[in-house]
């Protein structure tokens, strides 16, 4: 069984990203995986200042809540990140919260995929909402995610819900009518 950490990179609680990743979680939950879940919205995470403290055995500079969420990241098997739809991309939050993860990466002098920093080994899944449903809508947030999480970071991905049509902004939102929340739930029984 794995233990999963699903960061929900909304500032909306109960709305429909929230909503995307309880289902997700109830399923993994039934599957018989531990869940944390994170909530960025209750949370203060800064962007990485690039001050490279870090890589000279310093803990991050930065004294906001990512120092409670690093130990849930590093026990966990799973990054499950879920994000509305924001000027076609992750949310601020969300990049924040990746940007972060710099802290946890170590040297790597013989780096399989041109990078130069090793990350731990992870499983990841990225669950995202939008107002609208076009055939383009996701493709800039799904392509930062692959060329991020799998390309650099080296995890290895277990899949997308990419839930469009939710409705929302400024509209009434929705995504209990779309079947979204089914799939979700399916997915975390799936993993």
């Amino acid at each position: 069984m794995k233990d999963i950490l699903i960061v929900v990179g909304s500032g909306i609680k109960g709305g429909n990203t929230d909503l995307l990743a309880e289902a997700f979680a109830k399923g993994a939950t039934e599957a018989g995986h531990t869940i944390h879940k994170v909530f960025l919205g209750d949370k203060t995470v800064n962007g990485c200042r690039g001050c490279n403290a870090c890589k000279f055995g310093k803990p991050c500079v930065q004294k906001d809540d990512m120092a409670a969420i690093y130990p849930l990241y590093e026990q966990c098997d799973m990054v499950v990140l879920a994000s509305p739809l924001y000027y076609w991309m992750i949310t601020a939050q969300t990049k924040a919260f990746l940007e972060r993860l710099y802290a946890t990466s170590t040297e790597d002098n013989n780096p399989p995929k041109g990078r130069y920093e090793k990350y731990a080994d992870k499983e990841c899944a990225l669950l995202m909402t939008a107002a609208d449903d076009n055939f383009w809508t996701f493709g800039l947030a799904t392509s930062y995610y692959q060329y991020n999480c799998v390309n650099y970071l080296g995890w290895t991905d277990c899949g997308m819900v990419l839930a469009g049509g939710c409705g929302g902004s400024p509209g009434k939102r929705n995504i209990e009518e779309t079947g979204h929340l089914e799939t979700a739930y399916q997915f975390g029984k799936t993993i």
